[in-house]
């Protein structure tokens, strides 16, 4: 049964890759919010993690709120897959014109002059899509992907990031990545790590929205090997102006022999640099990767209170719910 099921799930990605793509951009956001709403109503183990950490840091919220942010959050955990089953055949042009970026002068300015760059980001928005601009609009990206079930599945994954023009290691399954990062900051790369959930039992506890968290040590252990600045990223979405969608629609685009699908969404990516994370002066080394994830866990909490309906946690990450 068990191999019946991990044969269903990538017969579902292998279906979403092919069938997604080609259809209208407005049939297949309707699609998914549709699904959304599905989830919403059916409940379910994972609906009800996003309900208590969405409760968590928006203690103020009435139940009635709570749910209506709940099902926002479907909605923009289901726009996630739609804009990632597309993403393929977005064009450099259409990626620029699909994010936002804020702050980004800093860490461009490192990476221009050939210094590595590493960033702390959380499940916010979509990071397969700014991992693929950055790829076209900032340096190549070389990040560490975990090592989902199936295996056919995670390799799907890899591919497809890997045909973004990203470079993925796995965190489990093979050598620690933590050597091979190094030396690509030390080259002057960009790694961007998803570190808003610690996945090694070896992350350090951090206070999130006033509340106990455990967090990936990563991306400060990563900047303190290699003396490159660490930048707190978010990811979130905002309604796209009507002037910018590509060819002025969000339905087709007429290119003299026809209309195609347009690529485009009533939504984009707001990709926001924090300032670089300053490193203590004194304390252990212990001391300093915690004090430089609490830093980076103070700049994505804000973006949570703002943006709440844009964090796709699914799983634990509060210490009150059992995490250790």
């Amino acid at each position: 049964m068990s191999d019946l099921g991990d044969q269903a799930t990538v017969l579902a990605y292998r279906l979403g890759w092919a069938a997604v793509r080609k259809l209208p951009a407005r049939g297949a956001y309707a699609l998914f919010d549709r699904i959304a709403d599905l989830m919403h109503r059916r409940g379910g183990k994972g609906v009800e993690r996003m309900r208590s950490n969405y409760a968590r840091i928006r203690p103020e919220l009435s139940p009635g709120d709570l749910d209506d942010l709940v099902h926002a959050g479907l909605r923009s955990y289901m726009r996630y897959w739609c804009e990632s089953f597309r993403l393929p055949d977005r064009t450099a042009d259409e990626l620029a014109a699909s994010v936002r970026v804020v702050g980004e002068q800093a860490p461009r300015e490192a990476l221009e002059g050939g210094q590595g760059v590493v960033c702390f980001l959380g499940h916010l928005g979509n990071w397969d899509t700014v991992g693929a601009w950055a790829t076209h609009h900032l340096a190549p990206v070389t990040t560490v992907a975990e090592r989902l079930k199936p295996e056919e599945l995670y390799d799907r994954f890899v591919a497809y990031r890997e045909a973004l023009g990203m470079t993925i290691l796995p965190l489990t399954g093979g050598q620690s990545p933590f050597r091979t990062l190094v030396r690509t900051v030390k080259e002057g790369g960009l790694v961007p790590l998803l570190a808003d959930r610690d996945l090694t039992d070896s992350g350090v506890e951090v206070t999130l929205c006033g509340h106990p968290a455990k967090m990936a040590s990563g991306p400060a252990a990563l900047a303190l090997a290699t003396g490159a600045p660490l930048h707190p990223v978010t990811v979130t979405y905002e309604p796209t102006p009507a002037a910018t969608r590509i060819g002025g629609s969000t339905d087709t685009e007429d290119h003299g022999e026809g209309a195609r699908p347009n690529r485009a969404s009533a939504y984009r990516v707001v990709l926001t640099f924090g300032p670089a994370v300053a490193v203590p002066d004194g304390g252990t080394r212990s001391e300093q990767i915690t004090a430089m994830t609490q830093a980076c866990a103070d700049f994505l909490g804000a973006a949570l209170r703002e943006h709440t309906e844009d964090w796709h946690m699914m799983q634990r990450v509060f210490v009150a719910d059992g995490i250790r």
